[in-house]
């Protein structure tokens, strides 16, 4: 590949030039024996130095991390650019370019890699989706808050928890599978500040940072526990909710039967300092949505990852950096001893997921005497939305099992 080719395939790449809208600068790739060099101008890429002033961005690295990078398949860790960071690839350059055209960065890696054929979606469904959407007050911290909520099936309660900075559309596939939908009632809900949820009337809350904290995190599935009247139900979170589904059981034993986590795990490493293009205010959306994709299994249907990732984009700007300080900094259970005997545990991870990846959901398994785990293969950060077919494969036995041994 030479600098002329990806020059113009970026160019007749729609992806690549929504992307680059209004970018001036360019881009290098610095492979050890081989670089590729993109001048952008006014979002319009030619090849050429882009010199190194404002607006270049240079990523660079030994050849074997860019051979895992734009691979067919990347291998785990090598999914995108974000995640390569930590293998070995080396961002240099102007930072802030970089945060802001992320989204035409990665897609430009992608151009490198050859072509693999997408799997296809053709949705069945009537004319109207099963979930019912309702709107419910609670108090939580002395305030009310108006809490959205969408529900949908019979049996045993199910309480669904979104991924930071998303919302409960994340769980719309799971609405729509009698064999979930036959044995229980589904609820998925939005945190305040997050999709319909709105901020609650009264706080100056646009005065101060958001924030989510350990004990905001737990008060709201127990307050929906209580006003929805619900008789031992079952608790699923993804992300930051896979992680509170253990700080449920540990905090609430008994509450519900069982709390299954995805993506759970004791403790998350990593810094919010380091991802300061998340809180930037001059970084889209887009950047946060596009690094999502990242997380993702490669092989996951391409439209239910660009939906996945079109969730993030929607969102309140300062919701997803302010979830993460429940991740990063005010969770942390790795002295915490969880009694099964009260709620069942059960933790699934997914193969790709570099975030809390399948290691660190097996030690909180081996930490939490009587949970269950499983490694989610070919699926990612969000398996209940980038792939739900292959996600109920692991889902509904573990549901069975559940009710069966209620």
């Amino acid at each position: 590949m030479t600098s002329d080719q990806l020059a113009a395939w970026c160019g007749s790449d729609g992806e690549f030039r929504v992307a680059a809208r209004y970018w001036n600068g360019g881009f290098r790739f610095d492979m050890a024996d081989h670089q590729i060099q993109v001048r952008m101008l006014d979002g319009a890429p030619r090849e050429g130095d882009p010199g190194d002033t404002s607006g270049v961005v240079t990523l660079s690295g030994p050849r074997e991390v860019w051979d895992q990078l734009i691979s067919g398949k990347p291998p785990r860790f090598a999914t995108d650019i974000a995640a390569a960071l930590g293998i070995g690839l080396r961002l240099g350059g102007d930072r802030l370019t970089y945060w802001q055209y992320y989204p035409a960065l990665q897609r430009a890696v992608e151009l490198l890699r050859p072509a693999v054929p997408a799997r296809q979606v053709i949705e069945d469904h009537a004319q109207f989706d099963s979930p019912v959407g309702r709107y419910i007050h609670v108090e939580l911290g002395g305030d009310d808050h108006r809490i959205y909520f969408e529900e949908a099936g019979r049996g045993i309660p199910l309480l669904l928890q979104h991924t930071a900075g998303s919302h409960g559309i994340q769980w719309r596939h799971l609405f729509e599978c009698p064999g979930i939908t036959n044995h229980y009632r589904l609820i998925a809900y939005d945190l305040p500040f997050h999709g319909k949820s709105l901020p609650p009337v009264g706080p100056r809350w646009w005065e101060q940072a958001y924030r989510l904290t350990a004990d905001q995190a737990r008060a709201l599935p127990v307050a929906l526990v209580e006003a929805l009247r619900l008789v031992r139900p079952v608790y699923m979170g993804c992300s930051v909710g896979g992680l509170l589904a253990l700080d449920l059981a540990l905090h609430h034993p008994g509450r519900f039967r069982a709390v299954i986590a995805l993506e759970g795990a004791l403790k998350i490493d990593g810094e919010l300092r380091h991802l300061e293009g998340f809180s930037h205010p001059q970084v889209s959306n887009d950047t946060k949505a596009r690094i999502m994709e990242g997380l993702m299994a490669p092989g996951a249907p391409t439209v239910y990852r660009k939906e996945t990732a079109y969730a993030y984009a929607s969102g309140w700007s300062p919701a997803f950096a302010g979830d993460l300080h429940y991740y990063f900094d005010d969770f942390d259970l790795r002295k915490a001893r969880i009694d099964t005997s009260q709620t069942a545990v059960h933790i699934l991870s997914g193969e790709y997921d570099y975030s809390a990846p399948t290691e660190a959901g097996r030690a909180a398994h081996d930490a939490i005497e009587g949970s269950t785990f499983q490694a989610m293969l070919e699926l990612g950060h969000f398996p209940m939305s980038e792939d739900p077919e292959r996600f109920l494969t692991h889902l509904l036995p573990l549901l069975d099992a559940i009710r069966q041994s209620s």
